[in-house]
């Protein structure tokens, strides 16, 4: 699985323009939907996504398959969609120096809940929140890899996702 389009990822290593156009095809979409889930905004999004490429093709001397091309392009993209909400001034994790008791919730959402009320929920969290729900429950990231992107401790980032689910519990039962 990691060598997936190798030879498309190696021609576009030697500058060859056909292949860098084919990995952009297969990956555009997939980069677009990922960046729209944190920027929110088509415009904001596009951006993020064609500078993404941009530096992948100019770094690709680095990749060196130690993930898939897709999962290395996917850091870059998520990466990028934070420093440009970072530049915005959004923040991204809001509430950090406060104490918290923190418990482990055995309130789970049941499956009834429509999961449009639950992506509606979920534009209607704090950007925040948005953040750490997306890149743990969407993305897949787990906590460590979450606090190496937002520049945050793994307790930190923990501390948000319980803070997030249950904001959006809260949030989904009253849509």
């Amino acid at each position: 699985m990691l060598y997936t389009h190798k030879s498309l990822v190696e021609k576009s290593k030697l500058g060859d323009r056909n292949a860098q156009y084919k990995l952009y095809e297969l990956y555009v979409d997939a980069m677009y939907n990922i960046s729209m889930r944190m920027m929110h905004i088509k415009e904001d999004a596009e951006d993020v996504v064609q500078d993404s490429f941009i530096e992948a093709f100019n770094n690709l001397s680095s990749f060196r398959y130690e993930s898939t091309f897709g999962s290395w392009l996917k850091r870059i993209v998520i990466n990028k969609s934070i420093n440009q909400l970072k530049k915005k001034k959004i923040p991204v994790v809001p509430i950090e120096n406060q104490m918290y008791h923190i418990k482990e919730d055995t309130e789970d959402v049941s499956p009834e809940i429509d999961i449009k009320n639950i992506v509606k929920g979920i534009r209607l969290l704090p950007p925040g929140y948005q953040q750490i729900i997306n890149l743990y429950l969407i993305e897949g990231y787990d906590h460590i890899e979450i606090s190496e992107i937002l520049e945050i401790s793994p307790s930190t980032s923990k501390s948000q996702y319980h803070r997030a689910k249950k904001k959006l519990i809260e949030i989904v039962k009253t849509l």
